[in-house]
């Protein structure tokens, strides 16, 4: 259901586009007889009965040619006859008085050139051109805050020191650039060399797992130790000039070359592998021994703090299934106190007679979150016909939501799922009109409807609520700029009015 309050230029004309008078202002209705189809009775004037020529809609909604308008305002405003006709009538709203505005200057399908990248783009499309599409844009980075171009985003991506990365070896998230390469080194996952590759280990293992690796290979690692000094045996023999010290076996120079006789026997042992060899051979062999002792003995108390760990492991289990049961608990209380402040502000607000006063404060924070995308559309409480009646709510979208988005205010009526939903008429009929009030109390912005009975919008509701219905277009965001009437205190007001009769 499109708007047509305040503007003529939001209609579309039911005549066919051959005809070139269709526009002119000085002709009453164009007759229906040019139709090839049935009209629907909102493309009628209520004043001639024919297809409405240049339409108008007055503050109570009903709708007239511009001719018969001004013949029936000519003498200033007068009470609606249509008003009268359907029970309908009220004196503040069903009087024939309006101001006619302009489409020319403002249309939504007119092409503009972008002054940034100077693309041709559509008046309607230019916020969301700036803030998403324009090549020359300038974006702020939301890791590091530098601002640059567009197109440079990719480039600063590679060098910006915030840019979240990924570890592959953990998986971790979110790791700043700067912080990567320390990352690294402590990711438990990460792989490094074993530290006696040195005499030939050659595993490759977790950073976590190093010391693990270290107490279950400590047989291989020991075998290597003594294949390595066994080959440090065999080049000692093999080389009779080096000079031994007396556990080493390490090179030593000539400033520190033993008296005569120790050169003798340590080139003599080098040659016939004499006693020399033989005590270090030895000694190694001993420490082996001693250092396989001390390794089952770390082997039984690893085992005790492994039962141990696990005996800690169940009661950290146990007490953890005791805090996700807890967590349940509190999250049904939460969502029952939910449910309960919910039924609390619906019983608040809520109306009987289908008649619903929106009061909506804090209208300049809600608009911005509604241009930002954080919240576009709000919901307001429930009102009903009767106290047994239809449910309904209304949807407001502060920023404008399909042809009126970034324009107008967008707002619509829904038809929900109530508890007597069995005992009412179906599919739901009323007329329905909505307003913006003035607080002035001297001219609202009034758009009224009967519903389409063959739209789903308005059938017997079988989930919570059924699809919006309404006017896309229903204010110009503009009449709420500067000292408006419409908004004060920054608040605003809407009115919803469910025609009861036939109820």
């Amino acid at each position: 259901m499109i708007s047509t309050a305040g503007t003529a230029g939001k209609w579309k004309a039911m005549a066919r586009p051959s005809l070139p008078s269709s526009l002119d202002s000085t002709l009453p209705g164009i007759s229906r007889e040019v139709l090839s189809v049935s009209m629907e009775p909102k493309y009628q004037c209520q004043q001639c009965k024919e297809i409405l020529r240049k339409p108008l809609q007055a503050q109570c909604g009903h709708r007239f040619c511009v001719f018969c308008f001004k013949q029936l305002t000519s003498s200033g405003p007068i009470p609606c006859e249509a008003c009268r006709a359907e029970g309908i009538f009220e004196e503040a709203v069903s009087m024939l008085n309006i101001e006619v505005g302009q489409h020319e200057g403002c249309c939504d399908f007119e092409h503009v050139k972008c002054e940034a990248c100077q693309a041709l783009i559509l008046v309607g499309e230019k916020d969301r051109h700036n803030e998403r599409e324009c090549e020359a844009r300038t974006l702020n980075c939301k890791y590091c805050k530098v601002t640059f171009n567009f197109k440079e985003i990719k480039a600063h991506d590679e060098i910006c020191q915030k840019f979240p990365m990924q570890c592959k070896d953990c998986g971790k998230k979110k790791i700043p650039r700067e912080k990567f390469q320390e990352h690294i080194k402590s990711c438990a996952k990460s792989k490094s060399a074993c530290q006696f590759r040195e005499i030939g280990c050659r595993a490759v293992v977790d950073n976590g797992k190093q010391q693990e690796h270290e107490q279950t290979g400590v047989m291989e690692h020991l075998r290597l130790m003594l294949a390595a000094l066994s080959s440090m045996r065999l080049r000692a023999e093999g080389a009779g000039e080096l000079q031994e010290d007396s556990g080493l076996g390490l090179y030593r120079g000539p400033e520190d070359a033993p008296p005569v006789g120790a050169h003798a026997v340590a080139h003599n042992a080098g040659r016939g592998g004499g006693p020399g060899v033989q005590q270090k051979v030895s000694a190694l062999e001993n420490i082996l021994c001693v250092l396989n002792r001390e390794m089952e003995r770390s082997a039984l108390t690893l085992e005790a703090l492994s039962r141990q760990h696990r005996l800690d492991q169940e009661k950290i289990e146990n007490l953890a299934n005791k805090v996700r049961q807890l967590e349940r608990t509190l999250t049904t209380r939460d969502l029952q106190l939910a449910e309960s402040e919910q039924s609390l502000r619906e019983l608040q607000f809520c109306t009987y007679d289908g008649v619903f006063i929106w009061k909506i404060a804090d209208f300049s924070r809600r608009r911005q979150d509604a241009v930002g995308g954080r919240a576009p559309a709000m919901f307001s409480p429930a009102f009903y016909s009767s106290k047994y009646g239809y449910k309904m709510c209304l949807r407001l979208y502060l920023n404008g939501d399909g042809t009126g988005r970034g324009t107008h205010l967008s707002l619509f009526f829904v038809v929900m799922r109530g508890k007597y939903d069995a005992l009412l008429k179906w599919p739901f009929s009323q007329k329905v009109t909505l307003m913006l009030l003035d607080q002035n109390n001297r001219e609202h912005i009034i758009d009224a409807f009967r519903p389409d009975v063959s739209s789903t919008s308005f059938q017997r509701p079988i989930s919570e609520m059924n699809i919006a219905s309404g006017c896309p277009l229903f204010c110009p965001l503009a009449k709420l700029a500067g000292k408006s009437s419409y908004l004060r205190d920054d608040t605003i007001f809407i009115k919803a009015i469910v025609d009861l009769t036939g109820l």
